[in-house]
C-alpha cells in the first residue's frame, strides 16, 4: 500500500506537550488518547473514560532491549485500566475509541485479537499478554469496519511516537522475509488479517567485518539488520558495554544462533536506535556505522541520508 496524504490532528487538553494527547484523522471517527501515567487522573475525568476501547500498556525495564507492550480491550476504559493498576512497567497508555461511540465489544475483542497477533509478528515491542485475545465471530460487514478502524490506529500510534504495527521486513527478490515471532506462529495469521507491505523499499546498505558480514537498512527509527546476517562472536575491549548486553539478549530470546566457534547468525531482523549501535554488534568493537555501512554503490550511510 502506497501511504497518501492524510491530517491529523493532536489536542493538549491541559496545554501541556507531555502530558494528555488526543490524536484524530479528520475524516474518520477514532481518536487515540495518549495517556502518561503521572496523568492517568486527567484521562479517568474526561467522559471518554467510561467508553468501550482498546488500550496499549508501554514502558521499558534495564533488562530488556525492547519496549514492553501490554494490548488488552474493555467495555469501561476507567475501571479496567485501575485494574491495571498493580502492573508496574507501564508509564504511558494508549486508548483508542470511536468518536461517536460506535464502537461495540465486538468491535473491541476483533482488535485486540488483531492487535495482539500483528504486534507479536511484526516483534518491535516485547508483549506482556499471556494469550492471544478472544476473536469473536465476526459478520463480514462488522469485520470491514474492524479493518478500517485497525488501519486508522496503526496510523495515530505510529503519529504518536508508537510503531507497534510498522514491519521491520522488506522484499527481496520478490520474497518477503519472515520474522520469527515467538509463542505465536506467523502461519495463524491469516492474509486478511496481516498488514500491507509498502510498495516503496529502502536502500540496503552492507557492513563486512572480521567474522561478520551483515546487511540492513536505514529507517525512520534507526537501522535495521537483516536475519541471516552474521555477527561475530569475539567482543574487543573498545566495544560499547551496551553490545555485551544486546547479545546476551539475543542469544537469551533463541535470536543469534551459532554457525561456527567465530560467528553468530541472525535469525530475525532487529532493530537498532543508531547505525552505530547495529555495526557495533556485527564487529564486536566501538565503530561509526555513519561510515561502515555502504550500499551496493560503495556510498556510505552517511553520504546517502545526511
Amino acid at each position: 500500500m502506497i501511504p497518501s496524504a492524510k491530517t491529523i490532528q493532536i489536542y493538549l487538553p491541559k496545554g501541556n506537550p507531555r502530558g494528555l494527547r488526543l490524536a484524530e484523522m479528520t475524516t474518520r471517527t477514532v481518536r487515540l488518547i495518549e495517556i502518561p501515567r503521572i496523568h492517568i487522573d486527567d484521562f479517568f475525568a474526561m467522559p471518554d473514560a467510561n467508553q468501550v476501547g482498546l488500550y496499549f500498556l508501554i514502558g521499558e525495564t534495564e533488562s530488556t532491549d525492547k519496549p514492553l507492550l501490554y494490548i488488552g480491550q474493555t467495555g469501561d476504559l476507567k475501571r479496567r485500566l485501575n485494574q491495571h493498576d498493580d502492573k508496574d512497567f507501564w508509564t504511558r497508555a494508549f486508548v483508542m475509541l470511536s468518536t461517536n461511540n460506535s464502537m461495540t465489544q465486538t468491535h473491541a475483542l476483533y482488535m485486540e485479537h488483531k492487535a495482539i497477533a500483528t504486534a507479536t509478528q511484526v516483534g518491535r515491542y516485547q508483549i506482556k499478554n499471556g494469550n492471544t485475545g478472544n476473536k469473536p465471530h465476526t459478520p463480514d460487514p462488522l469485520k470491514a469496519d474492524c479493518e478500517e478502524l485497525f488501519y486508522t490506529l496503526d496510523v495515530l500510534l505510529s503519529t504518536l511516537g508508537q510503531p507497534v504495527f510498522e514491519s521491520l521486513n522488506i522484499k527481496e527478490n520478490n520474497n518477503i522475509k519472515k520474522q520469527s515471532s515467538g509463542d505465536l506462529a506467523v502461519s495463524s495469521i491469516s492474509t486478511a488479517d496481516a498488514l500491507p507491505i509498502a510498495d516503496s523499499q529502502p536502500t540496503l546498505f552492507y557492513y563486512k567485518a572480521k567474522d561478520g558480514d551483515a546487511k540492513g537498512y536505514y529507517d525512520d527509527d534507526g537501522f535495521v539488520i537483516l536475519a541471516g546476517s552474521l555477527i561475530r562472536q569475539a567482543q574487543a575491549i573498545s566495544a560499547p558495554p551496551f553490545v555485551a548486553k544486546i547479545k546476551e539478549n539475543l542469544l537469551s530470546g533463541g535470536k543469534l544462533t551459532p554457525i561456527n566457534n567465530k560467528s553468530y547468525q541472525l535469525t530475525e531482523n532487529q532493530l537498532f536506535k543508531t547505525p552505530s549501535g547495529a555495526s557495533s554488534l556485527v564487529s564486536g568493537r566501538s565503530t561509526n556505522g555513519w561510515i561502515e555501512w555502504k550500499n551496493e554503490a560503495g556510498k556510505t550511510l552517511d553520504s546517502v541520508y545526511r
